[in-house]
């Protein structure tokens, strides 16, 4: 165990593999106060008093902002869990082994990074020589280390983690966005999830299906989703996410005016040992849009193409992407059928397009009653087709969308013993 806090201070500086701790927020706190604490001598006040007690308020703020005030043992072992090394990644690639000198430097840290998140208020009060003043100075408590710190064998109780998690922000989070030329973390995503969806179970069906192959390294292909407003392109995306993201399954939401970024992104993923679905929602162009070149070349035939790792789901309303004129069928052009082809190929290049067309009213009404049971509202179905009809002629029609909304607003008003009108 650590006896003094210039030892903590030197084992915290001699960390190797994860070394990648220290640039986060807490554990960087933690090590000013560190280097502040094996500053001070006796109990004499003077400069490094002052600094070790303003590094112990910007370390205990930080940890009152992060809600770890209470549970630092678990804020600092936690951050090894979502730490992007040599060890994380070939755990999180499949690596078969490791060399013995990485595990030995691994073994080292992990016990380091254990030790020091052992480390009291009062061992720092006691090692700085303060003491004696007597300062009430706010105390965080230590708490338990994160559960794969308090098994026997920490090496191999992380290697599993990262293999069957990932490793890095990937670990820690599922959904990102792609701005200013980062992948940034979504860290609330929406929880749509397979089951809740309800009818276009042929259509979905196929996303699955090409999804699973891309999850198990079979050839799959990048995917369109068109058809009609609120039928539920986007949540099939959203959902796949959630039901497949414990199996290595990630998605990157790129807007489509970030295209021209496209070589950007695939830099940062190509090399991690996860699946990306790039996601780019309601897509469309115009014929003067640059955007729609960039997409054309990374579909097929551009020097930057998406890495092996990666595969582009793209919903749309339009089947063919690019809007069309009667200006670009019939006058402006002297190659007329070049500008129709032109139009056509962007779509085509989409190995799989995924139709989702408004439903009839059958089959409108056999989704409200899907969701009503789900609800458990099924009691009050015949009111609530009579509802929902109503509620769809006034709100743009039959969709899953509107029927969604409609049993939202509905069970509202069951649930308060009111009669549905």
């Amino acid at each position: 165990m650590i006896q003094t806090i210039q030892e903590a201070c030197m084992k915290m500086a001699s960390l190797s593999i994860y070394k990648g701790i220290l640039n986060r927020t807490v554990p960087k706190a933690f090590f000013r106060l560190l280097q502040a604490g094996s500053r001070c001598h006796g109990i004499e006040y003077g400069d490094a008093q002052t600094e070790f007690l303003q590094a112990w308020g910007d370390f205990f703020a930080v940890l009152c902002e992060r809600g770890f005030s209470s549970q630092f043992a678990l804020c600092l072992t936690q951050t090894a869990l979502f730490d992007e090394n040599a060890f994380s990644l070939a755990a999180a690639g499949k690596s078969e082994t490791i060399p013995d000198t990485m595990k030995r430097a691994v073994e080292r840290d992990l016990q380091i990074i254990l030790e020091l998140s052992q480390l009291s208020p009062s061992f720092f009060l006691r090692e700085s020589g303060l003491e004696e003043f007597h300062l009430d100075l706010p105390e965080w408590e230590i708490g338990a280390p994160a559960e794969l710190f308090q098994g026997e064998d920490l090496l191999h109780n992380l290697w599993e983690y990262y293999r069957c998690n990932g490793c890095g922000m990937y670990a820690r989070y599922r959904a990102f966005i792609w701005r200013d030329k980062r992948i940034l973390p979504v860290a609330y995503p929406d929880p749509q999830r397979l089951c809740e969806l309800k009818g276009y179970d042929a259509p979905r069906a196929q996303a699955i299906e090409n999804t699973v192959a891309f999850l198990k390294g079979l050839p799959a292909n990048n995917c369109l989703l068109y058809g009609d407003r609120g039928t539920g392109k986007s949540s099939t995306v959203k959902a796949l996410l959630n039901e497949y993201y414990t199996q290595g399954l990630r998605v990157i939401e790129m807007p489509k005016e970030y295209l021209m970024d496209f070589p950007y992104l695939v830099d940062q993923i190509a090399g991690i040992p996860m699946k990306f679905i790039i996601f780019i929602d309601d897509l469309s162009f115009s014929q003067q849009d640059g955007t729609y070149a960039a997409l054309k070349s990374v579909l097929q035939g551009g020097l930057a193409s998406k890495p092996a790792n990666a595969l582009i789901y793209a919903t749309s309303n339009r089947r063919h992407l690019l809007r069309e004129n009667f200006a670009d069928r019939n006058g402006d052009d002297l190659h007329r059928n070049d500008t129709i082809q032109e139009c056509l190929s962007l779509a085509d290049r989409f190995g799989l397009a995924i139709n989702f067309m408004l439903p009839d009213k059958a089959h409108f009404l056999e989704i409200v009653g899907q969701l009503a049971r789900q609800r458990g509202i099924e009691d009050h179905l015949p009111e609530l087709e009579l509802g929902a009809e109503q509620w769809a002629m006034v709100h743009g029609g039959r969709s899953p969308r509107v029927a969604q909304q409609y049993i939202s607003h509905a069970e509202a008003i069951i649930r308060q013993g009111k009669p549905l009108t």
